[in-house]
């Protein structure tokens, strides 16, 4: 006997005896991680392509990289909040910030899109957003100034929600529906550096 979940047929003693979540992953689960995975990845290119060539969205044409602008200057230097402000302001517009954001930014985005590498694009990911929420930092009710920093919840937001969805992806292989991420797997370099799945 077999019982139909989503569109993979499981046999009814596999689901009697899975013992764990996530024993078992239907086809539309994998389709949906997969759309996740690729819109996650198209927040993080369009950040990249965007703070690059300055397309008038978060990023005018003048403050564009490939003019002169910096990616990190504005969100760094208006810091008004916590234990990293005066790094952040230190940091604001530095190059090697600029092109380790960038770097980071843009093959995060490739690497969802294309559903490869999908463990390294977690780890970076995740930092960048970690590092990104303590900037920000939402623990503080009140900026420097002694005004009200505007946050709405003293430990969640979108940037630590961003970085367990890297992490979720990337533990469920979800570069492997609609993405390289099988290929990529049976690379021979990737097959000794299983790191880099």
């Amino acid at each position: 006997m077999t019982t139909n979940t989503g569109r993979v047929k499981v046999p009814a003693h596999a689901l009697e005896k899975a013992e764990a979540p996530g024993h078992m992953l239907t086809t539309v689960a994998a389709r949906a991680l997969a759309v996740l995975r690729i819109s996650t990845g198209i927040v993080f290119l369009w950040a990249f392509l965007d703070k690059t060539f300055g397309f008038g969205f978060a990023t005018p044409d003048e403050r564009a990289w490939i003019n002169g602008g910096s990616p990190t200057k504005g969100f760094l230097s208006r810091v008004e909040v916590g234990p990293f402000q005066s790094i952040s302001h230190d940091m604001a517009g530095l190059w090697w910030v600029d092109a380790l954001f960038m770097i980071g930014m843009g093959a995060v985005g490739l690497a969802l899109i294309a559903g490869v590498g999908l463990r390294v694009a977690a780890a970076a990911g995740s930092l960048i957003m970690v590092m990104m929420w303590a900037a920000e930092f939402p623990p503080d009710r009140f900026t420097a100034a002694g005004e009200a920093s505007g946050s709405t919840n003293p430990f969640m937001d979108y940037h630590l929600i961003y970085a367990i969805v890297l992490v979720v992806l990337a533990l469920t292989y979800a570069g492997h529906t609609w993405g390289l991420g099988r290929f990529w797997a049976r690379l021979p370099f990737v097959q000794k550096n299983r790191w880099m799945i």
